[in-house]
């Protein structure tokens, strides 16, 4: 099985963000990390980040992969050509989020992605995309 493991905006600058909500991971160490755990399941990852949405489109769009792990970072909270699109494609897509996005600020609280995606795991940190890889396996 083949994943795409998607990250968009400011997800690059893991490791330099608030780490009380990110922790001290870098993108590169986040994406070795998972990379090696997907492996021991037979799973391969396609690793791919953007600060830009028609970018995260794209890649959505023309992805070959069996499956989507997508934290799309603030565009989760207000981008409908995001939510359009994961509505439009057929390859299912889980969400997550590192953070509990409830309790933070108010704005974050609305995640226009949720009903379009297959699952969604969030406030854990790495966990959280661990656990979207693990409901992957199952399906």
């Amino acid at each position: 099985m083949k994943i795409l493991l998607l990250n968009g905006v400011n997800l690059n600058l893991l490791g330099k963000r608030d780490s009380k909500y990110y922790g001290t991971d870098t993108l590169a160490e986040l994406e070795s990390k998972l990379t090696d755990y997907a492996a021991k399941h037979g799973v391969t990852l396609v690793c791919k980040q953007s600060n830009v949405e028609g970018e995260l489109v794209n890649l959505l769009q023309q992805t070959d992969c069996a499956a989507v792990v997508f934290n799309a970072g603030a565009y989760s909270h207000y981008s409908y050509a995001l939510r359009d699109c994961i509505e439009s494609i057929p390859t299912p897509v889980v969400e997550v989020h590192m953070s509990d996005i409830y309790q933070r600020e108010p704005f974050r609280h609305v995640d226009v992605l949720e009903d379009v995606c297959k699952a969604r795991f969030y406030g854990k940190g790495i966990n959280s995309y661990v656990e979207a890889i693990d409901f992957l396996l199952t399906k």
